[in-house]
């Protein structure tokens, strides 16, 4: 695989600088070492991308649907067949451990054997009518192009979650990946789809920022739908944004996932359970837990293992097999934990284990004394920083729970499954897990958070009808009785 290929614009089946004069470093976390440069796209750019889309689009509608089927397919296989080369570049760009990039891999590999049936599931149906001798036909068809903004924490398999769909069902894409993660959020999906055959300029990658193209990317009047993953703040401002120029949004926006334990849970399985939701990746998972929720009468038992477990996680380079975690991706990300933590701690929090910072490379922190109202439990905590709250009855974890503007995802501890069932409906969250993990993604079943977390479905039929719009067609086989 061509490193220095994947440092370019890919536009309108055609790898080439963009035509900006600005220029973009992608660097590696842990090392800062330059992986690839990129002259980024300008709005020209932009504009040539989408008016791609769209004209191959039209070549897309006449591929025989078991043809695009086939065509998905190969794309798992290009994965599978590269699997080792795409790990490296995880490692590289994203700070990533070996661990993560399989775990990745994985997610990709299912989301696009998903999409991969979406083209021989464009139904449509035939409805009465009210009118004699007329059939009211309904018919699925694709929105046309699809944007898609993804983010740096998985970059690869939260670009493919929406680029996969949205090709299975037909439509065309552009895709602007974080500027931190150029390749495995972009440039890389780029090729795989290029070397399965997708027709030139059905998928197109633009790498830049928006102090180069403003708002362009989402006010082209081209695209009908705009997929964002990311923050809540730049997702709130990119839904008004899609809304007011009449395009439809799709937000997956952050989380403050709270990890509830109830006294009778499997302690050791929530310590370990609990340890995997708020450490995989650094933290930097929107799933991730930011507050663990634990019953009174075993919190001083849970915080002294768990804070064991959490210390015994290795920090370091991700290439390292025994690495647990990694580096943040960027300093700014590193300086904003930092002070939310120097804030929980003025707010009146105790440092139960201080992690040190040594560049991007943050050591586990766990804070006690923490109230639902501090700042460290209202916010989302994007690296390996987490709070434990106490609580005395499931009716007051259920109200610290759902203490947040957050509604993303959630687990729940118990040795009664159904007791753990009745408390999870009453969580105000789109997804939310018992005797499980916060982190799910599961490729045939509804993804979403309520409230601030996002809008919108994906995964299995959810994705396939957000990347498609309905059509009426009626048919009159007699004609109408007119009144003039």
């Amino acid at each position: 695989m061509d490193i220095q290929q994947l440092g370019k614009q890919f536009i309108a089946g055609e790898w080439r600088d963009g035509q900006s004069s600005r220029t973009l470093n992608n660097i590696n976390p842990y090392n800062d070492e330059i992986i690839t440069t990129y002259k980024i796209a300008n709005v020209d750019d932009i504009d040539g991308a989408y008016k791609a889309a769209a004209k191959a689009k039209l070549k897309w509608d006449k591929v025989n649907p078991y043809k695009k089927r086939d065509i998905l397919e190969k794309a798992v296989q290009y994965i599978e067949d590269h699997e080792e080369e795409i790990t490296a570049i995880i490692m590289d760009e994203l700070g990533g451990t070996r661990l993560k990039a399989a775990f990745e891999i994985g997610l990709v590999k299912n989301i696009i054997k998903e999409a991969a049936t979406f083209p021989l599931r464009m139904e449509g149906k035939i409805l009465p009518s009210t009118i004699d001798d007329v059939e009211n036909r309904l018919y699925r068809i694709p929105a046309g192009v699809v944007g898609v903004i993804s983010p740096f924490n998985f970059p690869f398999f939260l670009s493919m979650k929406s680029v996969a769909p949205a090709l299975g069902a037909g439509n065309g894409v552009v895709l602007k990946p974080h500027e931190d993660t150029p390749i495995m959020g972009g440039t890389l999906i780029g090729k795989i789809f290029e070397e399965v055959g997708v027709p030139k300029g059905l998928i197109n990658v633009v790498v830049t920022d928006i102090n180069e193209i403003g708002d362009a990317f989402v006010e082209h009047p081209i695209p009908r739908i705009i997929s964002f993953t990311g923050s809540t703040q730049v997702g709130s401002y990119i839904g008004q944004l899609a809304v007011k120029n009449f395009k439809k949004p799709l937000l997956e926006l952050g989380g403050n996932s709270a990890f509830i334990i109830l006294e009778d849970a499997d302690l050791e399985y929530a310590v370990n359970a609990a340890t995997f939701s708020r450490f995989t990746h650094q933290g930097q998972i929107c799933m991730s837990a930011n507050r663990i929720l634990v019953q009174q009468s075993i919190y001083n038992e849970f915080i002294e293992r768990y804070a064991k477990k959490v210390a015994s996680l290795k920090v370091g380079d991700p290439k390292d097999p025994e690495t647990i975690i990694g580096p943040i991706i960027n300093d700014r990300q590193v300086n904003n934990l930092v002070a939310l933590v120097e804030k929980g701690m003025a707010e009146g929090a105790t440092l139960l284990l201080k992690g040190k910072v040594n560049g991007r490379l943050l050591e586990p922190t766990i804070l006690t004394d923490v109230t639902p109202d501090m700042t460290v439990a209202q916010e989302e905590l994007f690296g390996p920083v987490v709070c434990v709250i106490p609580f005395e009855t499931e009716e007051e974890a259920i109200e610290i729970a759902n203490n947040t503007r957050f509604g993303l995802s959630g687990a729940i501890h118990t040795s009664n499954v159904e007791r753990g069932v009745e408390m999870a409906k009453k969580v105000h969250t789109g997804m939310i897990h018992v005797n499980d993990l916060t982190i799910n993604d599961e490729p045939n079943v509804a993804f979403g958070g309520e409230k601030q977390s996002g809008l919108g479905r994906l995964n299995g039929e959810w994705s396939l009808e957000e990347f498609t719009t309905l059509k009426w067609i009626s048919v009159n086989y007699g004609q109408r009785v007119l009144p003039y």
